[in-house]
C-alpha cells in the first residue's frame, strides 16, 4: 500500500488531483491510515493508468468515470488505442521539430502551416469516443444508471460481486455441470438485467476479459479464490457454445 504522497511522486499526479478524483469518485483509496491519510494498493493504480490514458484520448472526467465502471470495460482495447493516438502524435511532433529546426538552419522560404494540422489526431480521438459511447451495449447501460443513486449502484455492484464470490464456491466442480452452467445464467441474466442486455457473444468477451490478468481478474479471484476468474471464464466459454 502506498500513500497519496508516494502515489503523486510516482505518477506525477498532484495530491490535489488525486483528492479530486477521490471527491468525485473516479479513484476511491483503498483505504486510509491510522491518521486518515489515503492509501492505494495496485489495483488502485492500474485503475489511475487507465485513467490517465482517457485522459490523452481527450475524453471529460466524467465520461472516463461511466466507462471505466462498465462491467465490460476492456483494458486492452483502450492501451490499443492510446498506443494509436500517442503514435499519431509522436509523428505530429517529429514534423514540428523537422520544420523548426529549418527555420533555424536554413530559413522560411515559404508560409507552410501544414504541420501544424492536427485534424488526423482529432478525428481518431472522436472515433474512439465514439466507439466507446454510442454502442447501444452503453446507451442502455447509461441509462439504467442515472436513474439510480450511489446506494442503489453500490447494491447492484456487491451483488454482482457476490456471483462470482459464488462460483468459487463451486470452482473444484467441472465447468460444464448443471450446477456451474446455472450459475453463468445467473451472471447473464444479472448483467441483462441491472446493466444491458447481455447477448452470448457479449457474455463470452466479458468471460475473457475476466480471465485476462490486471483489475477484473485480482477482483473476482479475491471474492471467490485464486482461480476463480479463469474457472468462471471456461464455464461461460461452454455455456455460450452450447447455446
Amino acid at each position: 500500500m502506498m500513500t497519496v504522497n508516494e502515489i503523486s511522486k510516482l505518477t506525477g499526479v498532484s495530491i490535489r488531483t488525486l483528492q479530486y478524483y477521490d471527491k468525485i469518485g473516479l479513484l476511491k483509496p483503498t483505504g486510509y491510515t491510522e491518521s486518515g491519510y489515503r492509501l492505494y494498493d495496485d489495483t488502485a493504480l492500474e485503475m489511475l493508468q487507465q485513467i490517465l490514458l482517457f485522459k490523452e484520448l481527450e475524453f471529460p472526467l466524467k465520461e472516463i468515470k461511466e466507462i471505466i465502471s462498465r462491467p465490460d470495460f476492456d483494458r486492452n482495447k483502450a492501451l490499443k488505442q492510446q498506443i494509436e493516438l500517442l503514435t499519431m502524435k509522436k509523428e505530429h511532433l517529429e514534423n514540428l521539430i523537422d520544420f523548426a529546426r529549418g527555420i533555424q538552419f536554413i530559413g522560411v522560404k515559404t508560409m507552410d502551416f501544414s504541420v501544424f494540422d492536427t485534424k488526423k489526431i482529432d478525428e481518431y480521438a472522436k472515433q474512439a469516443k465514439e466507439q466507446w459511447g454510442k454502442t447501444p451495449e452503453y446507451k442502455e447501460f447509461e441509462q439504467k444508471s442515472q436513474k439510480r443513486s450511489k446506494e442503489e449502484d453500490q447494491e447492484i455492484m456487491e451483488k454482482f460481486m457476490q456471483l462470482f464470490a459464488d462460483f468459487g464456491k463451486v470452482k473444484e466442480s467441472k465447468p460444464d455441470s448443471a450446477d456451474v452452467q446455472s450459475q453463468v445464467q445467473k451472471l447473464k441474466d444479472y448483467i441483462t438485467e441491472n446493466f444491458y442486455k447481455c447477448s452470448n457473444e457479449i457474455l463470452l468477451s466479458l468471460g475473457q476479459m475476466y480471465a485476462s490478468g490486471g483489475e477484473f481478474t485480482t477482483n473476482i479471484d479475491r471474492v471467490g479464490g485464486t482461480g476463480t476468474a479463469e474457472f468462471t471464464a471456461e464455464a461461460i466459454r461452454i455455456y455460450c457454445n452450447k447455446c
